[in-house]
Parts: structure tokens; sequence; C-alpha cells
């Protein structure tokens, strides 16, 4: 499955460790974000004005204790789609 075709409520996975660019409010730059394979869920999906082409989503991933953090901007190459098993029906 393809990072882009996800959306809203959907699980991914962080494809490496996430760090604070300075963007992010209330955090320190080089602050670690995310650890690399931690499980998040995507809250919104959007595009970036100035290139309509390139996807921003925000996720909120799991702490140690599976509470999950704030929301953060990732990219579509910060984050990996879980393979789906294909849904059956008899």
């Amino acid at each position: 499955m393809n990072v882009e075709d996800l959306d809203l409520g959907d699980v991914v996975y962080a494809a490496h460790t996430i760090i604070d660019d300075g963007s992010m409010p209330y955090s320190e730059e080089g602050a670690i974000l995310a650890e690399a394979g931690a499980r998040g869920v995507i809250v919104m999906k959007g595009h970036v004005e100035e290139d309509p082409g390139l996807t921003v989503f925000l996720v909120r991933f799991e702490d140690s204790e599976l509470n999950l953090g704030r929301p953060i901007g990732c990219w579509t190459e910060d984050l990996i789609a879980p393979d789906l098993e294909p849904v059956t029906t008899h």
C-alpha cells in the first residue's frame, strides 16, 4: 500500500526517527518527536499551498506507554504504510 493512498484514521509507522527541525511549537530543535518504527494514526492530511503535489500528514504517534502524542507534521517519506491483508468474502 502507498502512503499517498492513506487517509484520516489510518495507521502508519515512522520510517525513521523523526526529529524536530525547529518548526514544532513547544518543542526544542533537535528533540526526538517519534522513534523509528513508532506506530501512529493520521489525524489530518493536506497539501502544501505552494506545491499542491506535495502531501503533508499530521500524525499522532504512540509513546513507550502506548499513549498518543501531539500531532506531528510528516512528509510521505517519513511514513511507512502497513501491509494490509486482502479482504476475502464468502
